[in-house]
């Protein structure tokens, strides 16, 4: 899976958001914010990426145990799936 084309992540007054451009902005008006964890999850998938790649990066960057990370990659994945980010 990966992010789709027209979704950008900017550091806007000290806060991480995912903003649309282009096309993208005339169906998405709003904007997501990202806490560290979301945002390091967020680069991976920009580059593409499983469910298990995200948990195994977790893992490797923070003391979590793999139970919450894969929790916590689930529960940031379907965010994304329900806001129609991904491909």
């Amino acid at each position: 899976m990966k992010i789709k084309d027209g979704f950008i992540l900017r550091k806007v007054g000290g806060q991480n958001v995912v903003v649309a451009v282009g096309e993208r902005s005339r169906n998405f008006n709003g904007i997501i914010r990202l806490n560290e964890t979301g945002t390091f999850l967020w680069d991976i998938l920009a580059g593409g990426s499983d469910e298990d790649g995200l948990t195994a990066a977790l893992l490797e960057e923070y003391d979590v145990d793999e139970r919450s990370a894969r929790n916590d990659v689930c529960a940031f994945v379907d965010k994304l799936r329900g806001a129609d980010l991904l491909e």
